[in-house]
């Protein structure tokens, strides 16, 4: 996994047009970048690149084979990029690589997931007929554990032991307008037997920095900043 950090001031409200920047500088035929096949036809895949915004910075989040594929942004003369009515020096203020072993454990991680987009417009009536916080945040549990399976099956990691997850603490929701729908984004703590490593994303729309998962750090340790 490469994650890398510009030196630049980004909002979460720029995000889309942060990633159809790096679309256009990259060029349409590359897949990973999108993961449209075509105009009207999309890949349904885990995002291997992922835009978001770190400390007010943005973000490209490589995993897998996208780390290969960000070469075909870097390897530009310019990188710089147009977001609406001003241009964004994209001067790198980090980049971390990282590789990690993917499994299920016998012990449990604790996280945070923000903007969290776990219902359709289908399921959120279901979740919101249900009655009492048990049976919601039971509902949530098994929709975060499909999450991670989907999430598996996107970098082909195959899982060979039952994944647990738990919701320790229910922040907030608010309402998030996605392609014209609106959507519930939650913000919660959970544990799992799964690592998941910081700023991956899970859910829907990952690629446009939903879902963003890090693990809680102990009190005696820096938190992470948004």
């Amino acid at each position: 996994m490469l994650t890398v950090i510009f030196d630049a001031d980004l909002k979460a409200y720029e995000i889309p047009a942060f990633r159809s920047a790096i679309i256009e500088k990259t060029g349409r035929e590359n897949i990973l970048f999108h993961n449209h096949l075509n105009d009207s036809e999309f890949l349904y895949k885990y995002p291997l690149i992922q835009y978001k915004v770190i400390g007010g910075k943005p973000c490209i989040l490589c995993i897998d084979y996208g780390v290969d594929e960000i070469h075909k942004y870097f390897d530009k003369k310019d990188w710089n990029i147009n977001i609406g009515d001003r241009w964004l020096e994209m001067k790198i203020a980090s980049l971390n690589m990282n590789q990690f072993t993917m499994q299920v454990w016998d012990k449990k991680f604790q996280y945070t997931i923000r903007n969290w987009i776990a219902l359709n417009q289908e399921n959120v009536k279901i979740y919101e007929e249900m009655e009492g916080l048990a049976q919601k945040a039971a509902f949530l549990e098994k929709t975060l554990t499909a999450n991670i399976l989907s999430m598996a099956k996107g970098i082909d990691w195959q899982v060979d032991k039952p994944i647990e997850v738990k919701i320790t603490e229910m922040h907030d929701m608010r309402p998030v307008s996605l392609k014209g729908r609106k959507l519930l984004g939650f913000n919660l703590d959970f544990s799992t037997n799964v690592f998941i490593p910081n700023y991956m994303g899970l859910g829907k729309s990952v690629s446009l920095g939903y879902g963003v998962v890090r693990q809680k750090r102990r009190k005696n340790e820096t938190n992470y900043s948004n």
